[in-house]
């Protein structure tokens, strides 16, 4: 029965950290101001019919803070970049010197800080809904195996190490989306 327990919490401690891991990228995806490769990690260009990561279709730098890069592997696909860009509907107007695709990114209002704010926000929910969800299936298998004999103690004290881990992660997520909402806010 111990290696059960033990299998339980490690597999909920596993999908509780997939939860955290999930969160962080999709907070590096909105942006804080300057210019980061990562605003653009969620564009897919068509390339050869396939949609493509633009990553793998061409090296995106950041010159500067206002200013991101892409220089194409191939010329011809720079209308195809720049396509992909305004298709993902980020904000951004991207122009091209023939090269290569550049961005400037426009400096954040009072108005989109606080959609971005919200945005995060939304995204912490989900993964704290993700974390609680996690928690009921490991309180579920628990009772399961006290049904198949696991002792009241054991199941008593499993929960409590599910509630403690739990609040752990959920107290992880609000330290995540802290720090997040005071890099967004910061002008």
């Amino acid at each position: 029965m111990n290696e059960e327990v033990d299998f339980i919490l490690d597999s909920t401690k596993e999908s509780m950290q997939g939860a955290i891991a999930h969160l962080e990228k999709q907070l590096i995806v909105i942006r804080a101001g300057k210019a980061s490769p990562a605003m653009l990690s969620g564009v897919m260009v068509e390339y050869y019919g396939n949609p493509t990561p633009l990553n793998q279709v061409g090296n995106v730098n950041t010159p500067d803070a206002r200013t991101i890069t892409i220089q194409p592997f191939e010329k011809s696909l720079i209308q195809e970049i720049e396509k992909a860009i305004q298709v993902a509907n980020l904000g951004f107007n991207p122009m091209n010197n023939g090269e290569s695709v550049i961005i400037s990114v426009p400096p954040l209002t009072e108005e989109r800080r606080r959609e971005l704010v919200r945005q995060a926000k939304a995204e912490a929910e989900d993964s704290k809904v993700g974390v609680r969800n996690d928690r009921k299936n490991a309180n579920n298998e628990i009772k399961k195996l006290e049904k198949d004999g696991l002792s009241e103690d054991m199941a008593k004290n499993t929960e409590s190490d599910i509630q403690q881990l739990t609040d752990s992660y959920i107290k992880k997520i609000d330290e995540m989306l802290s720090v997040k909402e005071k890099e967004i806010m910061t002008v």
